[in-house]
C-alpha cells in the first residue's frame, strides 16, 4: 500500500497529471463534447461519476484476483465492470434528462471506452492504492477531466464571438486551443515532489 498522502494524490491525479492535457487520455469526449459550457460540465460529471464507480469495482476486482491468482483477469473484468457502470449512467440520464441525453450523443456511451477510465483502474492498481486512495484518486481524476472539458468548453464558447481568419476556425482552433491548454498544464509539475 502507498504512503501518498490524500492531498497529494488529488492534486496529482486533477492537476499535475492531468488524464486529458498530460496524459491525452480521453481526448474524444475532450474534442467532441467541449463544444458548449453545459454539455461538457454534465459529461464531466458523468465521467467523474463512472470514475469513481469503476475505482471502487476496480480495487475490489484487484483484492480479489490476487486472493485467487489470477491477476491475468484484471483488464477482461475492468473493461465488463466500466462497460455495465456506463450502461447503467446512460439508462439514468436517458430517464431522468432526455435533453442531456440528446446533447451527449454517441458520446455517452462512448464513455465505455474511454482509456482515461480504464487507465485510472490499471494506474491504481499499478501505484498499490489502498482503499481511500482509491476514490480520492477517482475523484482527483474526475475533477480533473471536467476542469478540462469546461476550461476547453469556455474557450471554444468566447471563440465562436471572435472575428478569426477562416482558415483556423473549427479543427485547427480546436487542436490549438487544447495544445496551449496542455502546455499551460505542464506548468503544474513544479507542484510534484
Amino acid at each position: 500500500m502507498s504512503d501518498e498522502p490524500l492531498w497529494s494524490i488529488f492534486i496529482g491525479a486533477s492537476l499535475i497529471n492531468n488524464f486529458v492535457l498530460a496524459y491525452f487520455l480521453g481526448i474524444c469526449p475532450f474534442l467532441g463534447v467541449s463544444g458548449k459550457l453545459q454539455t461538457a460540465t454534465r459529461m464531466g460529471l458523468a465521467v467523474t461519476f463512472v470514475m469513481l464507480v469503476s475505482s471502487t469495482c476496480a480495487f475490489g476486482i484487484n483484492r480479489l484476483l490476487i486472493a485467487i491468482d489470477a491477476p491475468f483477469l484484471r483488464l477482461i473484468s475492468f473493461i465488463a465492470v466500466i462497460a455495465s457502470t456506463v450502461q447503467l449512467v446512460e439508462m439514468f440520464i436517458k430517464k431522468f434528462s432526455p435533453t442531456l441525453f440528446r446533447a451527449l450523443g454517441i458520446f455517452l456511451p462512448l464513455i465505455t471506452t474511454n482509456c482515461a477510465i480504464l487507465g485510472l483502474a490499471l494506474f491504481q492498481t499499478n501505484k498499490g492504492y489502498g482503499f481511500a486512495q482509491c476514490l480520492v484518486y477517482a475523484v482527483g481524476a474526475g475533477a480533473g477531466f471536467t476542469l478540462a472539458l469546461v476550461l476547453m468548453a469556455g474557450l471554444r464558447e468566447k471563440l465562436e464571438l471572435a472575428l478569426l481568419p477562416d482558415v483556423i476556425r473549427g479543427t485547427a482552433l480546436t487542436l490549438m486551443i487544447a495544445g496551449l491548454l496542455s502546455i499551460c498544464f505542464m506548468g503544474f509539475a513544479g507542484l510534484g515532489a
